[in-house]
């Protein structure tokens, strides 16, 4: 059949997304009706994360983490991935513990981006993404140039972000907000922007943006479906 993916999750949101997207998506891989690998999600409460996140506490972001991937790795996952951009902060952290290898998000968009022919990437997200050096890390590593909003939209899309979308809002007030962000961005040389949030593809897509977007929740789970078929019992 395929290998089983372990996916530790954050937000509901987003990996409610990247879960439907390895389901539904899996069938054209695995050539069969209602075919998708075996998937086991681990999720801690989301205030947890939000705490460490707040008080700049990368180590207890990797702690959580690193527990999600222990209790994956005992229910027989293969491999992990997480639907989230900004703990992947705590990456390297996590991986040199971890029980389990791991796809990592933004290593998954800087490959999709290079495969379109894109040079520049806008950075979008929470703010505590979008100031990190997840992307920014990983895109010159892949040979791309990127750039950040500014400070005042860093906030107001954090805000955006964790006070509505995760919470199951979603309006076209967001959308005009979010484009007048990418516009800026396509200003400032971009031509693609990375949808850094795995919650923000829930609204934006390439009818709507003013750049093309990446959209990093699904080019993750499309990865892992890859991943999981390449692995046979």
């Amino acid at each position: 059949m395929a290998g089983h993916i372990g996916i530790v999750g954050c937000s509901a949101e987003g990996a409610a997304l990247c879960y439907r997207t390895i389901c539904t998506e899996g069938a054209d891989l695995l050539g069969g009706a209602h075919r998708h690998p075996e998937v086991s999600m681990h999720t801690p409460s989301l205030h947890r994360y939000v705490e460490r996140l707040d008080a700049g506490d990368v180590q207890g972001v990797a702690d959580l983490m690193l527990a999600s991937a222990e209790k994956l790795a005992r229910s027989g996952a293969d491999f992990l991935i997480c639907p989230d951009n900004t703990i992947h902060q705590a990456f390297d952290l996590v991986q040199a513990k971890s029980p389990l290898p791991w796809l990592h998000i933004a290593d998954e968009v800087a490959l999709e981006a290079k495969r379109r022919g894109f040079r520049k990437l806008g950075i979008t997200g929470t703010h505590w993404l979008v100031q990190s050096e997840v992307y920014p890390g990983r895109l010159r590593a892949h040979g791309l140039d990127f750039a950040r909003p500014t400070e005042e939209e860093r906030i107001a899309v954090g805000r955006l972000i964790m006070d509505e979308l995760v919470c199951g809002i979603q309006t076209q007030a967001q959308v005009d907000y979010l484009a007048g962000v990418i516009a800026g961005l396509k200003a400032r040389g971009c031509d693609a922007v990375v949808l850094g949030c795995t919650e923000l593809p829930l609204i934006l897509h390439d009818g709507n943006s003013p750049l093309p977007t990446l959209d990093s929740t699904r080019l993750l789970a499309r990865a892992a479906l890859r991943h999981a078929a390449a692995i046979r019992p």
